[in-house]
């Protein structure tokens, strides 16, 4: 989106004051935003509760969380039914009862549970104007619910039209939306790198929408691409332009889709730049066999190329047993999306086997085309999924000897908690992403990354035990205020500094090109 980066003068786009004004600037010129248009002009609070604590987020700032029932998810820290969080900057400075704090502002999180923000390892954030498109559709052609399928008109169709202008309102509201849920931190897997005008959009909308993430950067979907694809040799000036420090919200991991010719430079250049290297691994498009080759060493065109610690892997459904045991055996790290991988026929979702290896997943949501990004349904389907076939194979064992509540048989795992599917959702996030140094739990130390729930509300109410109302009972409309860094970004149910009917405006104006140009038309009642 730079014009002096694409001439060949590369620019610092660093997180400056000035650097999100000076984007919408230079996009402003290109039709990205409508003249006068800043998403980001202040915005009041919400009218009741007050103000959130000012300059939050500042180096020495103080704020503290007042008596709320705190889930730290860090077993040295601990829960308590009543307790502070002490916040300075954009660091946890202490968690427990009736902390000091002379001169701190003061966050009143009485009848709410405070948390850490939880963590989406894998998410389609471009596909945004495309949201529920594919609501009854699978990932490919050829059997009924295929007709209209995720390869043909998502990836093969929709994506190669679409303009850097598109990329950057798609991901950012796309990225607001799950800020808005508590999801404080995304790996953003944006296939829609047509150029370095295209990756660069996406940069700076996962920077301008404030929160934590990882940028993926992959491949630009379709079948042919134009004289600007740069990818993956282009990594090497995304690497430098914008992640040239180790201590900022946005970092980098390569993709590299084992089902693409040539994949072996995408993993070369990520080890180059010391990235993680991720890929969507499932039982479609022949990747078995691919992959057991990667666990077995001999992948790629070189046949020396293996899987490593380095490795984030997408799905896993279908795979072998011997490349399971690669997986363990090398600390390579694995995202679940349950709800997808049930609906879009990718295979059932491992969760059994990770259990066998005694391995653990983070979660992810995918794509919006198809199911909605929000993070209590995607623990709830995890859980409801495992104990749904543990449970199944604990009553199969009573048929034959007609014991109708038989007893669980030596090898079946235990039914999943909520405080299981709540590790997953933040602590593994944190390590998946290699931030387990920085975030996924309330400890002292790590950056602040914070949700306060709300447990009054009418659909939680009287709380009761705090995993299971998070889990079970909660879902966005209960998420009152989200800190990333130590700074709020969402406070008594609304999110600060945005302008949210402009940004839906110009989503609606992105669909509609993205519409005519693929030639699809606009059919808000058409079957599959």
């Amino acid at each position: 989106m730079c014009k002096l980066c694409d001439e060949g003068n590369p620019q610092n786009h660093s997180r400056s004051p000035r650097s999100r004004r000076d984007f919408l600037k230079a996009t402003a010129a290109a039709g990205v935003a409508a003249a006068g248009f800043n998403p980001f002009a202040a915005r009041p609070a919400a009218a009741d509760g007050g103000d959130p604590p000012a300059d939050s987020g500042r180096p020495g700032r103080r704020y503290i969380i007042r008596s709320g029932s705190v889930m730290s998810l860090d077993p040295n820290v601990g829960d308590f039914p009543r307790a502070d969080v002490l916040v300075e900057g954009k660091k946890i400075l202490k968690v427990g009862p009736n902390l000091h704090a002379d001169g701190a502002d003061v966050i009143d999180a009485s009848g709410r549970i405070v948390m850490p923000g939880f963590i989406d390892t894998h998410h389609h954030q471009f596909e945004t104007a495309l949201r529920s498109f594919l609501a009854d559709g699978l990932l490919l052609p050829g059997t009924p619910g295929g007709d209209i399928n995720y390869y043909q008109y998502i990836l093969l169709t929709f994506a190669p039209v679409y303009r850097p202008q598109d990329v950057y309102i798609n991901e950012l509201f796309g990225g607001l939306s799950q800020l808005d849920d508590g999801v404080t931190t995304v790996h953003d897997i944006s296939q829609i790198h047509h150029s370095p005008a295209h990756s660069d959009a996406a940069i700076q909308a996962l920077m301008d929408t404030g929160r934590r993430a990882a940028f993926g950067y992959f491949e630009g979907a379709g079948l042919t691409h134009g004289p600007d694809y740069k990818y993956p040799e282009d990594a090497f000036r995304i690497k430098k332009q914008w992640f040239s420090s180790s201590d900022q919200l946005v970092t980098m991991i390569m993709g590299g889709e084992i089902y693409l010719p040539g994949y072996e430079r995408a993993w070369q250049i990520g080890r180059q730049l010391g990235l993680q290297v991720a890929a969507h691994i499932l039982s479609p498009f022949a990747m078995r066999p691919t992959f057991d080759l990667l666990a077995q060493g001999h992948g790629g065109d070189s046949g020396t190329l293996g899987i490593g610690s380095d490795n984030l892997f997408v799905h896993m459904t279908g795979m072998s047993d011997a490349a399971w045991q690669k997986v363990k055996d090398l600390g390579a790290q694995v995202s679940l999306a349950v709800p997808i991988e049930m609906n879009m026929r990718h295979g059932t979702p491992p969760v059994l086997k990770m259990e066998s290896l005694k391995i653990e997943p983070s979660l992810s949501s995918d794509v919006e085309v198809t199911l909605l990004a929000d993070f209590f349904y995607q623990m709830r389907a995890t859980m409801n999924v495992q104990r749904a076939l543990v449970n199944q194979m604990i009553l199969d064992t009573g048929f034959a000897t007609g014991n109708w509540w038989p007893a669980q048989p030596p090898g079946v795992p235990n039914p999943l908690t909520t405080r299981d599917v709540l590790r997953y959702a933040t602590v593994n996030g944190a390590k998946g992403l290699r931030l387990d140094r920085k975030t996924g739990s309330l400890t002292p130390g790590k950056e602040a990354d914070i949700i306060i729930l709300d447990a009054t509300a009418l659909n939680v109410a009287p709380l009761n035990q705090v995993p299971g109302a998070v889990v079970s009972l909660m879902d966005r409309s209960n998420v009152e205020t989200v800190i990333v860094a130590g700074k709020v970004r969402k406070w008594k149910g609304r999110l600060l500094d945005v302008d949210l009917p402009q940004l839906r405006r110009q989503l609606e104006a992105s669909r509609d090109h993205i519409f005519a140009a693929a030639g699809i038309p606009q059919d808000l009642f058409r079957g599959n």
